[in-house]
């Protein structure tokens, strides 16, 4: 990968999965403060999010050494997934959603019905 293109898809927040339920943010703030200034983290508490977290860094350079440390790293029985977070893609799935809410609103408002 070229350094330019890698550039682009390293961010200072941290997307982290498979996390156990138990896990506390202070568990969180111990385990990812050791690669650099963390600024926010955010763990899921809802029925579709929990298990999950955003680790958001000071600097991209910290988030990369996190990741490159942590992802597969051995947490309270989990091997967790640490991921650089890609707004972008959650943006187009949103977006895609809301196109498709408006496709049939469109369908029903023409009494077209699927086939």
């Amino acid at each position: 990968m070229s350094a330019q293109a890698e550039s682009r898809q390293q961010s200072r927040m941290l997307f982290v999965k498979n996390l156990n339920y138990t896990v506390s943010g202070s568990d969180l703030y111990e385990l990812f403060g050791r690669y650099g200034a963390i600024r926010q983290i955010r763990l899921g508490d809802g029925p579709k999010t929990k298990g999950t977290a955003f680790v958001v860094y000071e600097e991209i350079s910290d988030a990369k050494s996190a990741l490159e440390h942590l992802n597969g790293f051995h947490l309270q029985e989990r091997y967790i997934v640490v991921l650089y977070h890609m707004p972008s893609r959650m943006a187009a799935k949103a977006d895609l959603a809301r196109r498709e809410a408006e496709l049939q609103a469109l369908k029903a408002q023409h009494d077209i019905k699927d086939e």
